[in-house]
């Protein structure tokens, strides 16, 4: 399994720390033991000062594909969810800076957060109308809309899969909305997908 996660897929928060809206999309990976087990409370890493959140809409693969067609996409996912992509944000610039990658700033373990996943079908919402949020500490902190992406989930698809093979099990990160921020020591995060809270989380 790997994590694939697309960076500055939502205008508004392509622009927040000042970047250009990409074309193509921005890939990175994230290793599986990036993974955060079921329960568990996220501990921000010791030599991070300032690490955020970001709240992303969550395709799991069930099918094997490469050079996968646009309007062939929908064939190989058939259940979504929503999780954080944690960021080092303090680390990243520092990387983003001198040119390096951004892994040590968002492949840490348990920098990923993954909810429970929900059938498309069950949703009856099409994949380009889902409306996700996370809210910290009971408030709303970041509201997404699958109309709203830069690079739509077919697209997402095709561009990966032209990259690498996409394998059954593979989590694919499709970016996050404006309102990222820092996580603090007892704030508790819970993201929904159409209503439905699909996880929640401590900080430690």
């Amino acid at each position: 399994m790997k994590f694939i996660c697309i960076g500055r897929n939502y205008v508004d928060h392509a622009r927040e720390p000042g970047n250009s809206v990409p074309a193509p999309p921005v890939i990175f990976l994230k290793p599986e033991t990036a993974l955060l087990g079921g329960g568990k409370q996220f501990c921000t890493p010791t030599w991070s000062n300032d690490v955020h959140h970001e709240i992303e809409l969550v395709l799991r693969i069930n099918r094997e594909g490469k050079d996968i067609a646009v309007d062939d996409a929908h064939l190989h996912f058939d259940e979504v969810s929503v999780g954080i992509d944690f960021t080092a944000r303090d680390v990243q610039s520092e990387l983003k800076a001198k040119g390096h990658p951004w892994e040590r700033a968002k492949a840490f373990d348990g920098s990923a957060v993954v909810g429970r996943f929900v059938k498309l079908a069950e949703l009856n919402t099409p994949i380009d109308d889902l409306r996700f949020q996370l809210s910290k500490n009971e408030e709303i902190v970041q509201h997404g809309h699958t109309a709203d992406i830069i690079f739509p989930v077919g697209a997402l698809i095709s561009e990966i899969s032209s990259v690498m093979t996409l394998k059954s099990g593979d989590l694919v990160f499709t970016g996050t909305p404006a309102g990222v921020s820092a996580v603090n020591s007892s704030d508790m995060l819970e993201g929904s997908l159409e209503d439905r809270l699909l996880f929640s989380v401590t900080i430690q």
